[in-house]
């Protein structure tokens, strides 16, 4: 199995996602929680887990780089949240999820590659 897709679009992805179950949106509050965009969910590092994710660089400016993070809730809410990637990152957003486990797309138990 290769590391690396040749995928189109956020867009495309997002679609694809949703058709595996993932249709929650998610955002990271002030006061550090991941939460649901209507409001019906906060959860903690502890009670998050990231199953994929997926990076995308802008065609014509390499600063237009964003991250894609899918994730599943310890309540069994399964959905995305996506993050600039580098300079323009969100820092509540990258704090959050340094701390959530990480399931792995490249790394073994261990943590190596």
């Amino acid at each position: 199995m290769e590391d690396k897709q040749e995928l189109t679009a956020l867009v495309t992805v997002l679609s694809q996602l949703r058709q595996e179950g993932y249709t929650e949106d998610f955002t990271v509050s002030d006061d550090g929680f991941l939460c649901t965009i209507e409001g019906d969910g906060r959860f903690t590092p502890e009670q998050v887990q990231i199953v994929n994710f997926y990076r995308f660089e802008g065609e014509s400016n390499p600063d237009d780089m964003a991250i894609l993070y899918v994730v599943e809730t310890a309540d069994g809410r399964k959905g995305t949240i996506s993050d600039a990637f580098g300079t323009y990152s969100d820092e509540t957003v990258s704090n959050f999820m340094k701390q959530v486990e990480d399931l792995g797309k490249d790394l073994d138990k261990a943590g190596k590659k």
